[in-house]
């Protein structure tokens, strides 16, 4: 039976009740209780089993979030969190390929496509003229069904038309590029930054607003050192860790 309580500070053994709760479950997510995509019980239930009520169970899972353990996932539920993504920055760079060894499942989605022009920097990082055409592509990478990143793809239009469409049925940069004869390509340059996640990915990314995010610039060429596209990739900071490789 639940016992209905107003103060959701109230203290059980000294400690905030939420406190205990949460304290618990990580417990049980550290000893491998709850694996790793496993759903949690619904709110009802932990609040019967903690003999609390549901805003006591819903602080506790927030501070569970909070610091990466759990994921809340609309209108489903939540699930525990998988840990930390190792993500090699390395000449070759391939997210399928990372999140595979991780044995994890990838997936790929376009979020939206454009056509716009080049801006000044655009066209230098691509090897373009100022002005000349360019597919922009909005995509959403996951592992396990978790969003990890989100990327703004930039390709010359002329050189690769029909690129969103494309990107769209394969799910996938290596396949897209494969697509147009290209069947391999490095990483020429990468930089890194940090930053608190806007509105708009945070909702890509399923994070809560103040979230820190890992921003990557990088361009990508072909095996003759020709510019193929160059992205901002925003990773969620909580769900990778860069592993940088030398050689």
């Amino acid at each position: 039976m639940t016992i209905a309580r107003d103060d959701e500070d109230s203290l059980f053994g000294g400690m905030a009740l939420w406190r205990r709760i949460a304290d618990t479950i990580r417990l049980d997510i550290v000893g491998g209780k709850l694996a790793r995509g496993e759903k949690l019980p619904g709110e009802l239930v932990l609040a019967e089993r903690f003999s609390v009520n549901r805003h006591t169970v819903r602080r506790a899972l927030a501070t569970l979030a909070e610091r990466g353990l759990v994921r809340a996932e609309r209108g489903s539920g939540t699930y525990v969190e998988a840990p930390r993504l190792a993500y090699p920055l390395r000449s070759r760079t391939r997210f399928s390929e990372i999140v595979g060894a991780g044995g994890r499942e990838p997936d790929g989605r376009l979020i939206a496509s454009s056509e716009e022009l080049a801006s000044r920097e655009l066209a230098r990082l691509l090897g373009l003229k100022t002005g000349a055409s360019l597919i922009r592509i909005e995509a959403l990478r996951l592992a396990d069904r978790t969003p990890i990143c989100v990327s703004t793809n930039w390709f010359d239009a002329e050189r690769f038309p029909d690129a969103a469409k494309i990107y769209e049925r394969v799910r996938s940069v290596t396949k897209l590029l494969a697509h147009y004869g290209i069947r391999d390509y490095r990483r020429d340059s990468t930089r890194v930054t940090a930053a608190i996640v806007d509105a708009t990915d945070a909702a890509r990314l399923d994070l809560a607003l103040g979230r820190p995010i890992l921003v990557v610039d990088s361009t990508d060429v072909d095996t003759e050192g020709r510019p193929l596209l160059t992205k901002r990739t925003r990773f969620a900071a909580e769900r990778v860790e860069f592993v940088v490789e030398n050689g």
